[in-house]
């Protein structure tokens, strides 16, 4: 049976809940029948990580992660609050760069991630393919050329160069997703911003995986 790990960051500034973990949670254990042809079926096994808002930490812990899951795909998943749809993310940057404090205080400036690493990392994933099956199903999208220089970012290029520097899980896919925020989470700020159900960012991961998983 293939195996999918799909990681999720817990909450972090002002919000109480993230939606990225919300997911996780529903998605836990879950088992999904990939039928790419006549020919081909098979199942995939879901295991999910919720992974800390912390510059550094969160890249250490997805370490621990893939080593004892061996996954065959890897899909991140972090909230984007304020953005309109599901981004795809094309890629991290050797940057760690903040004006917002991580759930531990820190708030690097101008840091490299990993010290005289390439200064960026393309995600593995097969982005437009994913693209136009997400639209395909109407669920509104995008492919992402920042990630920002947060802890997600953070995440992706630690990840990669993990990845790609490892020859036991070099061959691994490993995707970047965005989510906006929860309509729950946007009832009661002070302007109206977007929101997506999650039942319908499930479906968008669900069918992230069934593009992708090979």
């Amino acid at each position: 049976m293939k195996k999918v790990l799909i990681t999720g960051f817990g909450p972090f500034g002002e919000d109480k809940i993230n939606p990225a973990l919300e997911v996780i949670r529903d998605l836990e254990d879950e088992k999904i029948t990939i039928n790419k042809d006549v020919n081909t079926s098979f199942q995939v096994e879901i295991f999910t990580v919720e992974l800390p808002v912390v510059f550094n930490k969160t890249i250490q812990e997805f370490k621990q992660a893939v080593e004892t899951i061996k996954p065959d795909l890897i899909l991140s998943i972090g909230q984007a609050g304020g953005r309109m749809g599901i981004s795809i993310e094309r890629l991290g940057v050797n940057i760690n760069d903040t004006t917002i404090e991580d759930n531990e205080g820190n708030k690097p400036q101008e840091e490299p991630i990993i010290q005289n690493g390439p200064a960026a990392y393309f995600t593995t994933i097969n982005i437009r393919e994913t693209y136009q099956k997400l639209k395909e199903e109407e669920i509104p999208t995008i492919i992402s050329n920042s990630a920002g220089l947060y802890v997600c970012n953070n995440l992706i290029y630690g990840a990669l160069h993990f990845l790609a520097t490892n020859k036991r899980f070099s061959a691994v896919k490993f995707g970047f997703i965005h989510i906006p925020y929860l309509p729950s989470q946007v009832a009661n700020k002070k302007k109206i911003l977007p929101s997506m159900s999650l039942d319908l960012v499930k479906k968008a991961i669900k069918l992230v995986i069934k593009v992708n998983i090979t």
